[in-house]
């Protein structure tokens, strides 16, 4: 009887710290957007993803009926444009931005089949990463300093990592 009241104990006792311990972990504060923020629509917004000093976030959006890669200043509480980015009648999906938010990799059909595209804020161009592919890629990923980018590639039925090194920057 003696070994259960203790074990009883001992178990209250554990689950009292796990529980003071979630009390002491910090919570996520989400900051007022203002009624007229362009970061959410009724559209979906999907894939976020934060540049490394957090000022840009990059999303894909079906917003003006099709799928598309969109890039909202933080500071500023405003999207910004990307001329050459989304293409007519094609979708850009599964973004991705480089540390200091010059660059943006994503998935797109632009060219006929999924690629994997590398935009360039500074110079507004764009790049086929995976032109000479003709294997099904997916989920495509950026290093801070946008030299390295990382994918899915399906060649035989399963999918694998591929790391392009865009050389040095």
């Amino acid at each position: 009887m003696r070994s259960k009241l203790y074990l009883v104990l001992g178990l209250s006792l554990l689950w009292g710290v796990i529980l003071s311990g979630c009390n002491q972990s910090q919570s996520i504060l989400l900051p007022p957007l203002p009624s007229n923020s362009a970061l959410n629509t009724p559209s979906n917004e999907e894939s976020p993803r934060l540049s490394y000093d957090g000022r840009y976030l990059v999303v894909s959006s079906d917003r003006q009926g099709k799928r598309g890669v969109w890039l909202y200043d933080l500071i500023a509480r405003q999207m910004i444009p990307l001329p050459g980015l989304n293409q007519p009648n094609t979708r850009q999906d599964e973004p991705d931005i480089s540390g200091n938010g010059q660059y943006i990799v994503y998935l797109s059909e632009q060219f006929g089949k999924n690629d994997i595209i590398l935009y360039d804020r500074q110079n507004l161009k764009i790049e086929n990463l995976t032109r000479d592919l003709s294997f099904p890629v997916r989920h495509p990923t950026i290093s801070g300093n946008g030299r390295f980018v990382s994918f899915e590639v399906n060649r035989s039925g399963q999918w694998d990592i591929v790391i392009y090194d865009r050389g040095k920057e």
